[in-house]
């Protein structure tokens, strides 16, 4: 998910008049969408690849946001690209390969769980860098979250070990927690969607390279391809333009109440369209993580 900058909602705002049930259905949407992303990795990253299945999904959602990109174009002048090339390739470009070549290695779920540490990430990485206080409450949810990494990095799928998986999912959590300071930090006045496209856009430049070098040689079968065109065009551009929909309307704080949704529509979509079994220590990690984001995000 897309990392975002706190800000004030603009007064008057018509968007603040949308049904709180509108809210909630998108909320819902993005969720699905979101876990449904798993699921297209896990069908297209065996034949394309880590680099060119992220190369994909970078340049297509670019495609998608650039006409926020091209209305906004006087906010980015040239000192903040140097800066957009960073954010984009912690919060874009890394954290994508990591999830395409979990996806590889493991079951859907298990990428979607690892996702919604980032939350937590985020406030580790404020206390551990940047002195921003903890405080009991997230210091006992980061507990009960890793305790949830643990078990999940501990347990089977189909006879196989899926601890490395886990270890890059993770470390892509750890990328977008890195990603929200550098934001706050750095492009704070940066129109979000604008943003969003010129990330994906520098990203697919930096890892087009490493996308041509490993592209696969083997015709890419038809599920695959369409796989990786919906997590480009819908997973990643269209989510993220309702995404900061939402974020606009209604706040990160309660915007990012996605986080929840997100696992349990991409084990469920996993189970019903690719029979991927359901794990007990599956059941058990994603009770303790999501509980831990909870605990976290409570005020």
């Amino acid at each position: 998910m897309p990392s975002t900058v706190e800000r004030p909602l603009p007064a008057g705002d018509p968007a603040a008049a949308t049904p709180g049930w509108a809210t909630t259905a998108e909320i819902v949407a993005l969720g699905a969408i979101w876990g449904v992303s798993f699921m297209f990795q896990r069908v297209a990253a065996p034949e394309f690849g880590t680099a060119a299945l992220a190369e994909l999904r970078l340049g297509l959602g670019a495609l998608v946001l650039l006409p926020f990109l091209a209305r906004q174009w006087r906010s980015f002048p040239a000192r903040i690209w140097p800066r957009v090339v960073l954010v984009g390739a912690i919060n874009s470009a890394l954290p994508f390969a990591l999830f395409a070549w979990a996806a590889q290695n493991a079951p859907a779920g298990i990428s979607a769980i690892t996702n919604a540490m980032a939350v937590l990430f985020t406030a580790l990485v404020g206390f551990l860098v940047f002195g921003e206080r903890i405080g009991w409450r997230r210091s006992l949810a980061l507990l009960v979250g890793f305790a949830g990494v643990v078990v999940l990095a501990s347990g089977k799928t189909a006879g196989e070990r899926i601890g490395l998986a886990v270890l890059a999912g993770c470390s892509a959590a750890l990328m977008y927690g890195v990603g929200v300071h550098l934001l706050r930090r750095y492009l704070s006045g940066v129109p979000q969607a604008a943003l969003a496209a010129a990330t994906l856009g520098t990203s697919a430049l930096l890892m087009l390279p490493f996308a041509i070098a490993s592209w696969p040689e083997a015709p890419v079968s038809a599920p695959a391809w369409g796989s990786a065109v919906v997590l480009g065009v819908v997973c990643t551009g269209l989510s993220y333009a309702m995404y900061y929909r939402l974020v606009q309307r209604i706040g990160p704080a309660r915007a990012v109440t996605v986080t929840y949704l997100v696992p349990l529509f991409a084990v469920g979509w996993a189970w019903w369209l690719l029979d991927e079994p359901l794990t007990l220590a599956m059941g058990i990690a994603c009770a303790l993580i999501l509980g831990s984001v909870a605990i976290a995000q409570r005020r």
